[in-house]
């Protein structure tokens, strides 16, 4: 895993709560270069917000399909500009494993983000990361299989569950091993003589059968962002390359073309020659 680096720069007081919408006529008033360069600092893991206070802790994050905590399912790119503002959100839906709870993480970049608190922080500490909890710890607790030896019982949903709730309702639930790995999905062996369905293989599941009931609503995006800053696509496939390799955005095909659309406001630049591989069939995660 990377460490984090912290930059504390110099306050730069701004406002795009101001703005209204803009059109083809006005001047745009961001670049490329600096939409690159923003996402190249969180590759890093160095912020550059134009937000917040002097002295206030500011953690910039990226996508990480390959998280050794999380057990990754979906993953989405959402784009959002007019002439003066853009704002791009990364989205990803996963089990955090021996953390016992599903979330939805996003992601925040551009000029008009109001960044949420940090999680736990005590201070005004600030993050582009907001976090939206699918299950929670107490629906693991409920739904975790109860009988057999200590480690049939960690992590594995009891096979007499009959639904279980995500968000703010009851889905039933499937414990057919069988349909799992027909999607792919490899049913753990050892200490699971019944093939129990684990925690991290249900949100995988989810994501090939039902992937709506997981994924972000524009309320829950809005949230940090200006209500009325037009949406210009969201991108459910795009070719991604490891935050642990050295190639920053700026020199990757997906984001220079993230940047473009967002200056032209054209949807038709996003024609990637790179192949799509964000499913998470191809990267390996949760394994720590």
């Amino acid at each position: 895993m990377k460490t984090i680096l912290i930059l504390l720069l110099p306050l730069v007081l701004f406002s795009c709560s101001d703005h209204s919408n803009g059109n083809n006529m006005e001047e745009i008033n961001f670049t490329e270069k600096e939409i690159l360069q923003e996402l190249d600092l969180a590759f890093h893991q160095v912020s550059m917000y134009n937000h917040g206070r002097i002295g206030d802790i500011k953690y910039n994050f990226f996508l990480d399909l390959e998280h050794g905590y999380c057990v990754s399912a979906g993953s989405r790119i959402h784009l959002y500009a007019d002439s003066a503002r853009w704002a791009l959100v990364f989205e990803r839906n996963g089990y955090h494993n021996r953390g016992f709870y599903t979330n939805i993480e996003l992601n925040y970049f551009g000029n008009c983000i109001d960044y949420p608190k940090a999680d736990g922080s005590n201070s005004n500490d600030i993050t582009n990361t907001s976090d939206i909890i699918l299950i929670e710890t107490s629906e693991f607790q409920r739904i975790e299989n109860k009988e057999g030896e200590e480690m049939e019982n960690f992590e594995l949903i009891g096979k007499d569950i009959q639904e279980i709730k995500i968000r703010d309702q009851f889905v039933p639930f499937n414990n057919n091993h069988e349909d799992y790995e027909k999607v792919g999905i490899e049913i753990r062996k050892e200490d699971n003589p019944d093939h129990l369905i684990g925690f991290g293989d249900l949100i995988r599941y989810l994501h090939e059968t039902n992937s709506s009931i997981i994924k972000a609503t524009e309320n829950d995006i809005l949230k940090h962002i200006p209500n009325d800053i037009p949406k210009l696509m969201t991108i459910e496939e795009f070719h991604f390359e490891s935050v642990y390799e050295e190639t920053p955005p700026s020199q990757q095909e997906t984001y220079k073309l993230l940047a473009k659309i967002l200056i032209t406001k054209d949807t038709s630049n996003w024609a990637p020659i790179e192949e799509p591989n964000n499913s998470w069939k191809n990267w390996e995660s949760g394994n720590l």
